[in-house]
């Protein structure tokens, strides 16, 4: 078991991607009716109004959600912080083996919490343009916000398994 505790920084990593490019490209902001209005997770992201602007379908006056970018910004962090935990140990130095530890411990929490924020996004873009509370019901979250939530939250527990396997060695 122990020989392929090493590769799971490398499925967290790849979960963490596909849930990234997920996010990015696939619906997020559905409005369900005929006119097939949707958000893409870029037009949610860091578009707000300015959708159309970027060649998306609808078009807000408002702002962008908020917990969509925080959830963005958690997941690029963690991508980068558990390829920077497969590195470190290649390069056969103790002291940043513990180092290497904490970080895939870091990209847990930001893959969790960020996989987790994807899921109150349909709130808070809604929210932040002013649609009315009866509106809501005519909206939904996109399957990329909740695949990628989904696989964020996955690659989240791949991730901390090193660590857990570690801590759990540690205590025989």
């Amino acid at each position: 078991m122990k020989k392929y505790l090493k590769f799971s920084g490398i499925v967290a990593l790849v979960f963490a991607l596909v849930a990234f490019i997920l996010m990015m490209a696939c619906k997020s902001i559905i409005h369900v009716d005929n006119s097939g209005t949707w958000y893409s997770g870029i037009a949610a992201i860091f578009a707000g109004g300015k959708a159309s602007a970027l060649g998306f379908e609808g078009d807000f006056d408002g702002k962008l959600a908020w917990t969509a970018l925080i959830a963005w910004i958690l997941i690029l962090a963690a991508m980068v912080i558990i390829l920077a935990g497969i590195i470190l140990p290649l390069l056969k130095v103790k002291a940043l083996d513990k180092f290497a530890g904490v970080l895939n411990l870091v990209a847990v929490c930001a893959l969790v919490v960020g996989g987790i924020l994807l899921f109150f996004t349909k709130p808070a873009f809604l929210g932040a343009n002013d649609v009315d509370a009866d509106n809501f019901k005519y909206w939904k979250l996109g399957g990329g916000f909740v695949v990628a939530g989904i696989l964020a939250i996955i690659g989240g527990c791949f991730a901390i398994l090193p660590a857990a396997f570690d801590f759990v060695g540690k205590k025989k």
